[in-house]
């Protein structure tokens, strides 16, 4: 039972972590065009002749 007092400040603290981190994905635009980037193996190289 003592274990719980350890366990759930750490998944508290987890779960903090994670929140902040998607909130900052989210306000920087990560998640923008998602299936843009399966489509690019598709087009030519501009680069390439």
């Amino acid at each position: 039972m003592e274990i719980l007092l350890l366990l759930i400040p750490i998944s508290i603290v987890l779960i903090g972590i994670a929140g902040v981190t998607f909130v900052w994905a989210v306000n920087n635009d990560q998640f923008e065009e998602l299936d843009r980037h399966g489509f690019d193996i598709l087009e030519d190289d501009p680069g390439e002749k």
